[in-house]
């Protein structure tokens, strides 16, 4: 009976939370939580990692079009997480004299070292 009653303890204290971040619509706090699965902001577009990022999904979208744009930097970015990460970036580009900012959309499965550009739209400004 012991056994019982500590398992149904300790079931009610891993499931509760779960709960509860559902019935808030995944927010923790009722404010500023972080919704599963949802996209959320990167505070520092410079990291090395997300310079990274933009410059493989630039990289790999002139490879697929036969393009020459040049990759100058990370304007701003989401992430969210699924098997891997899924990075939506704006990035800035040099096409010829002229700049243009496009949306990039790069999964990334660290652990495989894999990356996959998923899409790669102009912004229009």
């Amino acid at each position: 009976m012991k056994i019982e009653i500590q398992c149904f303890y300790f079931l009610t204290l891993l499931i509760l939370p779960i709960y509860a971040a559902t019935a808030l619509g995944g927010k923790s706090g009722g404010g500023g939580g972080v919704l599963v699965g949802g996209w959320q902001p990167i505070k520092n577009v410079t990291e090395p990692h997300v310079t990274e990022i933009g410059e493989f999904a630039v990289e790999e979208y002139n490879k697929e079009s036969k393009s020459q744009l040049t990759f100058l930097s990370v304007v701003k970015g989401e992430t969210q997480v699924v098997a891997g990460t899924n990075y939506r970036l704006i990035v800035a580009t040099k096409d010829g004299g002229l700049t243009k900012n496009y949306q990039a959309v790069v999964w990334e499965k660290t652990w495989e070292h894999f990356r996959n550009l998923t899409s790669f739209t102009p912004v229009n400004d």
